[in-house]
């Protein structure tokens, strides 16, 4: 009992400043939390065994290091190198994005409803010309000729860098037929 009693102790007295340690250490303050938590089970667990006149600090560093490194190397078993870099969303292509769509809104409301539903059903839906067609209620021919003359009204309607050239040759982005 009177073990349990300096424990509980150097862990009031000692703690804070541990935990510090441990921020350093881990660089984030819940992974520094679980360290010492780890850390004291394990000086728990050595404690009767351990000559308290000494430093109790200085072996509880010592398992913080050896267990943040055990941590480290678990860790680093887990990771499988890939041969490429995954793509990460950067906050500039995020907002890129967000300009663009409205710009893309903002030119398909200007258009005639034939044209914008010709659009919307062939790109956006990527359905095949005889599918809208049947939708729109009228032949494949119009819907070619509303599709051409909407993409025509588009890049005129865009600007320059935001230019829909490859959407005319592309067809429908997933590759269903036309």
């Amino acid at each position: 009992m009177e073990l349990d009693a300096e424990f509980i102790a150097f862990v009031h007295r000692r703690g804070e400043r541990h935990l510090r340690t441990a921020v350093l250490l881990t660089g984030d303050w819940h992974a520094a939390e679980d360290l010492v938590q780890s850390a004291l089970i394990r000086l728990y667990q050595a404690w009767p065994r351990l000559d308290t006149t000494d430093d109790p600090d200085a072996y509880l560093r010592r398992i913080m290091l050896n267990t943040r490194r055990s941590w480290w190397r678990s860790q680093w078993r887990r990771e499988v190198p890939v041969d490429g870099l995954p793509e990460s969303v950067d906050p500039a292509d995020v907002s890129e994005q967000l300009v663009l769509s409205d710009a893309v809104r903002r030119a398909l409301a200007t258009l005639p409803a034939r044209q914008r539903a010709a659009l919307v059903l062939r790109y956006f839906e990527d359905l095949p010309e005889a599918e809208v067609a049947r939708l729109m209620g009228c032949s494949t021919g119009s819907v070619k000729t509303h599709t051409h003359r909407g993409l025509r009204a588009m890049r005129t309607l865009l600007p320059d860098p935001l230019t829909l050239d490859g959407l005319a040759s592309r067809g429908p982005m997933k590759g269903s037929s036309r």
